[in-house]
């Protein structure tokens, strides 16, 4: 069986950059899902970063082993899935991984049941995520 396909949103990652022993940061380190990610995701982590004081090379360690999809603007255009049209670009870059879960801590961003009716993905935390990779 293949592993699970999951885009990762960027609070899931700063998350694992800042603690080590939570539920984001084993499931970034783990093998046990295909990680996915946008090169937009990309650019606005590095801002993060920086204005956290996070070392950028260790952002590129964590995520060096995620697939990477280029984004187009004209690609980004999801606004009936968010609350916040910045985050389109996340739900964008899940349609065009294609992948089948988009991992977040921000479920009150995102309008879940048409995510998961119209795109087929499933929007959820980082810990029930890993319930579920426990349950297989």
């Amino acid at each position: 069986m293949n592993p699970p396909k999951v885009f990762v949103d960027s609070d899931v990652i700063i998350s694992a950059l800042l603690s080590q022993r939570g539920a984001a940061s084993f499931l970034l380190k783990s093998q046990e899902c295909d990680k996915c990610i946008s090169d937009r995701s990309l650019q606005e982590l590095e801002k993060v970063c920086s204005r956290l004081k996070i070392n950028i090379k260790d952002l590129h360690d964590l995520t060096s082993g995620f697939m990477q999809t280029k984004l187009k603007q004209e690609n980004i255009k999801h606004a009936e899935y968010v609350i916040d049209s910045g985050d389109e670009h996340i739900v964008a870059g899940a349609v065009q991984a294609q992948v089948t879960y988009l991992l977040t801590y921000n479920l009150k961003h995102y309008k879940l049941e048409n995510i998961k009716r119209d795109l087929g993905v499933l929007v959820i935390t980082p810990g029930h995520f890993l319930q579920y990779l426990k349950s297989l």
